[in-house]
């Protein structure tokens, strides 16, 4: 599918957007596509390509909304989902229009208090922000771990539709 969703974008997207075909990734509510621009010419410091970075960034996103909003509109009637766009260049990225979807949980009295001790902290705003940063902390620090586990879930798709029907 996820193929599938990569074709259908890079059949859709106009040449010259970006230097390379954009990564597409998606779950049950969203699909997100990112593409990386051509990075700036060389500046004088660090700081100085990173603001024209951001700058490239910010353009492409204003000059191509009305292309891209229309290639989304497209996308959810086929595809049932929300499109997402997002933007990189010379290691810098953002994300334009991502979703936040409310996922229900049922957590434990230990579980409860620790979610209320970041937000009693000023970590977080609620629990819903603490559990938020919960989550992005352990994507950070276990990356490698959690690629591996989607690699390992890519493979069991691969035999699950090789197998008998």
């Amino acid at each position: 599918m996820a193929q599938d969703l990569a074709a259908w974008f890079a059949a859709r997207i106009p040449d010259g957007w970006f230097a390379a075909a954009p990564e597409v990734s998606s779950d049950g509510e969203e699909i997100l596509v990112v593409g990386s621009l051509p990075d700036v010419e060389p500046a004088a410091t660090e700081s100085t390509r990173d603001e024209a970075r951001r700058a490239r960034i910010s353009r492409f996103r204003q000059e191509s909304r009305d292309r891209r909003m229309a290639i989304a509109a497209e996308a959810e009637g086929r595809f049932g989902r929300r499109v997402s766009w997002g933007a990189e260049c010379g290691g810098i990225s953002e994300l334009f229009t991502t979703a936040s979807v409310p996922v229900m949980t049922r957590l434990r009295m230990a579980e409860r208090h620790v979610l209320d001790t970041l937000v009693a902290a000023g970590v977080a705003r609620s629990r819903s922000d603490a559990l938020a940063w919960c989550v992005r902390l352990v994507g950070k620090h276990q990356s490698d771990w959690i690629d591996t586990l989607r690699e390992a879930l890519t493979k069991v798709e691969e035999v699950r539709r090789r197998g008998p029907t």
